[in-house]
């Protein structure tokens, strides 16, 4: 049990390492962003070369190839964070900042090696306050305080409900195990359903699905551009997949007494009209993409209503998808704000012209999440529809998305328009941010190689997907 939980061992090691080293050198700032990566691959090394397979005190530990690897996706955009706060973050406190995003990644660690709900609860919550701070963190900005302020407050209200509902599901069923849940037969009790309705409130907050988005775009735009790319892309991964595996293994035999794949049905359609119709009206791209991570969250929902395992591993693959992409536009975000100053649609104002590079990646991004081929979006949009389809009740929401999608390809040509045809009032000093600017490149190349080459993760999920649906069974009987 003390291999299985080796790498966020490493991670919290690492994170203690990096608070001393904050104490004693405070201006130490590469020592500390060195220190970080290097427990970080550490940590994924133990991933890869020391792998654990089981069940360990009652489900609290759950560990198999599908963990494994959404392990391995929430510890590589952690890491990716911490490269865009090295260039990017304030410099006061900035290895704090650091054990920060380290404590935030090993919640997300634990949420994907859990089968419990009790411990699923813990994990959320242990990646929620770093979060928090991390949204406040930049003193120097007061949208940064307000940023912070309103994620704690409504997240601290989306913890009141996914507790009170996970109790309601514990009174009825007597058990915190998702594997004993699903063995619950017969009509499902009132209390259950109760119970069910307060979980999806709960996660419908991590995930940013209407009618509990009012956080996004306030928090996106407010919180340091590092710190927002970790929760739009890492804290999205860690939620879809958890829920997944509440709906899939804990709630999917009671989809049809309960009712709840409707009720993920209508707060997609709500998510992904909001989020693109909002869209188009920004001038902020970091609002931009709030709105559009609303949208994508909408997408997501649409896989999980279909309330078949059949369509798992497609809703993963678009998730992981969705997190680098996400991830590298806030990276190109990052980079402009220290060049310009700015994240309006105006500073992006001839970014082809001054860096070129930067400006074909943001193309690269952007191009993906509107879902244009041969890009990795275009894939995993695709993969998601075609299992949801497998579900003749989700045609017209299906249909809904297909149409809403191409409203999103005029939001995100405006931002292509402002980067590639119009000059640039004031450029502004080159930013020196070369390591951020080379992981753009990198994930970049990661999202055109999975739009060319998808069995590159779809075929591991594919597999690793169907073998915890057989693990499962065979738990049942």
């Amino acid at each position: 049990m003390l291999t299985a939980l080796l790498p966020e061992s490493i991670l919290l090691l690492t994170a203690l390492l990096v608070l001393g080293l904050g104490v004693s050198a405070p201006g130490a700032r590469t020592a500390a962003a060195a220190l970080t990566l290097v427990g970080g691959f550490l940590a994924a090394a133990a991933l890869v070369f020391f792998p654990v397979d089981g069940n360990f005190l009652g489900g609290m530990i759950d560990l198999d190839p599908l963990a494994r690897l959404f392990k391995l996706a929430i510890l590589g955009l952690g890491l990716a964070a911490v490269v865009f706060a090295y260039e990017s973050f304030p410099v006061a406190h900035f290895a704090e900042s650091l054990a920060l995003v380290l404590f935030s990644v090993i919640g997300m660690m634990m949420l994907a090696g859990t089968a419990d709900l009790l411990m699923i609860f813990i994990a959320l919550e242990l990646t929620s306050i770093p979060l928090y701070v991390l949204a406040a963190f930049d003193r120097e900005r007061p949208a940064s305080a307000e940023a912070g302020l309103k994620y704690f407050l409504i997240g601290s209200v989306s913890a009141a409900f996914l507790l009170y509902g996970l109790s309601l599901v514990y009174g009825v069923t007597g058990t915190t195990g998702l594997a004993a849940i699903s063995r619950i037969q017969g009509a499902p009790d009132p209390l259950l359903l109760a119970g069910i309705v307060f979980v999806l409130a709960g996660f419908a907050f991590k995930v940013a699905a209407v009618p509990f988005q009012l956080w996004v775009p306030d928090v996106y735009a407010g919180a340091p551009t590092a710190a927002a790319a970790l929760i739009a892309s890492g804290s999205k991964v860690a939620g879809i997949f958890i829920l997944a595996k509440i709906l899939t293994f804990g709630f999917g035999h009671m989809a049809g007494a309960t009712g709840w794949p409707t009720t993920l049905a209508l707060m997609a359609a709500a998510s992904v009209v909001l989020g693109n119709v909002a869209a188009l009206a920004q001038s902020n791209v970091k609002r931009l993409l709030a709105y559009s991570a609303i949208a994508h969250g909408g997408y997501l929902l649409i896989g999980l209503a279909s309330a078949g395992t059949e369509s798992l591993p497609a809703v993963l693959f678009y998730v992981v998808v969705y997190a680098l992409t996400t991830a590298g536009a806030f990276g190109v975000v990052a980079v402009v704000e220290k060049q310009r100053s700015g994240a309006r649609l105006e500073d992006f104002d001839g970014l082809a012209k001054t860096s070129p590079v930067l400006a074909l990646c943001l193309l690269v991004f952007l191009i993906s999440l509107a879902g244009i081929p041969p890009l990795a979006g275009f894939f995993g949009k695709f993969y998601l529809f075609a299992s949801a389809l497998s579900n003749p009740r989700l045609i017209w929401l299906v249909v809904l998305a297909i149409t809403m999608n191409a409203v999103s390809l005029y939001y995100y040509l405006i931002v292509l328009k402002h980067a590639f045809v119009l000059p640039a009032a004031n450029a502004g000093a080159p930013a020196h941010a070369p390591a951020s600017r080379c992981l753009v490149a990198a994930l970049a190349l990661a999202v055109l190689a999975l739009g060319l080459a998808p069995d590159i993760l779809l075929g591991p999920l594919t597999k690793a997907a169907p073998a915890k649906v057989a693990t499962l069974k065979t738990d049942l009987r």
